[in-house]
């Protein structure tokens, strides 16, 4: 499903280069749960934001469902962004001005998606995480837990393929953390979702079924 060859991402710094990433090699399976770990400073963040399209690595091939993603038109890129990927935020990234069924709805706006239709998503993610009550809350109403949840279900409401988490548990406590892991490992193993974070957790990296190390910008 993801292929990443000789990866690697640097930025100037005066008259050199400040590398993050070195030479990265790496091989996802669909329905895989992958953890990526390391020391602050590592590059495992930068790898997910490359992972996600969020960032361009400077040298390498990144191939996407068999497809090269540097290849690909900007059309191309926005329907990967909008239909096959999932990206969820240790700090939630979610609009303060919109409810929780605003902000749940709004990938399947940018999908000019029915209004029927968008409806009847939104219903059942909102059935499915226990939410209903909290449709027409705002963000700041709620507590980290609840903003996270919404932040998974605006990451799935549009059925991607593929979810990037980063640090998603960084911001709660354990109870809270608990209940995230296993609703991960529930998209995982029931509707078939991979699964990419980035964890310093090693609990929360045993919901997954691989790890992936990653040390001064390689990975081990």
């Amino acid at each position: 499903m993801i292929q990443l060859r000789n990866i690697s991402k640097h930025y100037p710094v005066g008259f050199g280069k400040h590398e993050i990433l070195k030479e990265v090699n790496l091989v996802i399976h669909e329905g895989e749960f992958v953890s990526i770990m390391g020391p602050s400073g590592s590059g495992k963040s930068t790898l997910l934001h490359i992972l996600g399209l969020l960032e361009e690595p400077s040298d390498g091939e990144y191939l996407f469902q068999g497809e090269l993603v540097h290849k690909m038109n900007d059309k191309k890129r926005t329907q990967l962004h909008r239909g096959a990927i999932g990206f969820v935020f240790q700090a939630y990234h979610l609009i303060d001005e919109l409810t929780v069924y605003e902000n749940i709805e709004t990938p399947l706006l940018y999908k000019n998606m029915p209004s029927s239709e968008r409806k009847s998503r939104v219903a059942d993610i909102l059935d499915r995480f226990n939410m209903v009550a909290k449709k027409d809350l705002f963000p700041n109403q709620l507590s980290g837990g609840q903003q996270q949840l919404v932040g998974i279900a605006r990451a799935i409401v549009a059925e991607p393929t593929v979810i990037f988490a980063d640090e998603p548990t960084g911001n709660l406590h354990s109870d809270q953390a608990k209940s995230i892991m296993e609703l991960f490992a529930e998209l995982n193993k029931k509707d078939g979702i991979t699964i990419v974070q980035v964890t310093h957790s090693d609990l929360n990296a045993g919901y997954g079924n691989k790890v992936i190390e990653i040390m001064d910008g390689r990975v081990k």
